[in-house]
């Protein structure tokens, strides 16, 4: 099982660092970009529980992006102690393109599978570790 997930994940990875080099995003780069563009305001340790990152790795992370002018930190609206993390205008921008060369990568490598067997896959996938 684990042989065959690592191959599979070895492909699309590859692939992946290919097709997202213009964009300047590593796979956890895109991840963080993600999470925080689809979660608003999301904080730096909800990003490291969501995404099984450790804290002194994700302090340089946000610190790169945010140098690139990708996202921005806002004071968080219910917990004054907390940073919340929002994509600039330029961030959301680079994702949408990110994100649909994304999709299109993934299509391709399973183009050998039907909607609905990728679906399946997706699904048992995340049960293993969700």
């Amino acid at each position: 099982m684990g042989y065959n997930a690592r191959r599979a994940a070895l492909s699309i990875i590859e692939l992946f660092l290919e097709r997202l080099a213009p964009y300047g995003l590593k796979p956890v780069d895109f991840s963080v970009m993600s999470t925080i563009c689809h979660n608003p305001g999301v904080t730096s340790r909800q990003l490291c529980s969501s995404l099984n990152l450790l804290p002194p790795n994700l302090v340089g992370l946000i610190q790169s992006l945010e140098s690139r002018g990708l996202i921005e930190r806002k004071p968080h609206p219910h917990d004054g102690r907390a940073v919340g993390l929002h994509a600039t205008p330029k961030g959301q921008a680079l994702m949408v393109q990110a994100e649909q060369t994304a999709t299109e990568l993934e299509l391709e490598k399973t183009a050998k599978l039907t909607p609905a067997q990728r679906k399946t896959l997706l699904a048992l996938l995340q049960k293993i570790y969700l």
